[in-house]
């Protein structure tokens, strides 16, 4: 944690467009429910930066390119104020590496609490119709049907979501010496 409360607030607005910017990435990867009224929310919070990138990057197959350059955009434009301000003198090597392992570092901590929330409404609300639960439910299933191909259900009991926790957390290790 960062004594200066400057760093902290920018720190913070750019992760939170951050994770909407990754969001909408894992939506369209996933095929969300595009009309789904959070799915708009995502849309029209990154649509004033993204499309002007589209008309730039084409996608590729899925893969929204132009999103994804955005989420790279945003966490340069963070690792570089932060150096900034820092005072922090630093080559374009590391600008690259922790533009890029910071990026990846937030996609896993988005599929981390989509992965607890998914949980959580497992216990509570298993098939709730709330729009919420339903991108969650959408943007999990596919890590979920991955890991049942590994380690099937046991019985009427899932462990592929501690296996998903631990991959995810083995990973955010491996990438945090590298995120600001």
């Amino acid at each position: 944690m960062t004594p200066d409360p400057l760093i902290f607030l920018l720190k913070t607005i750019a992760n939170l467009y951050l994770f909407v910017v990754l969001l909408r990435l894992v939506l369209q990867l996933t095929r969300a429910d595009f009309y789904n009224p959070i799915s708009q929310g995502i849309v029209k919070a990154t649509s004033p930066l993204l499309l002007p990138l589209r008309k730039i990057i084409p996608s590729i197959g899925r893969l929204d390119s132009a999103c994804l350059v955005l989420a790279l955009l945003v966490q340069l434009a963070t690792v570089a104020i932060i150096f900034t301000i820092g005072g922090i003198n630093a080559g374009p090597v590391h600008y690259v590496i922790y533009t890029i392992a910071g990026t990846i570092y937030h996609l896993l901590d988005l599929y981390f609490w989509a992965l607890l929330i998914s949980v959580i409404l497992s216990w509570v609300a298993p098939g709730a119709n709330h729009p919420g639960a339903m991108l969650v439910n959408q943007i999990t299933a596919p890590l979920y049907r991955a890991c049942q191909r590994v380690i099937p259900p046991l019985g009427g009991l899932d462990l592929s979501p501690i296996f998903i926790f631990l991959a995810i957390s083995l990973l955010k290790q491996v990438l945090s010496p590298y995120v600001i």
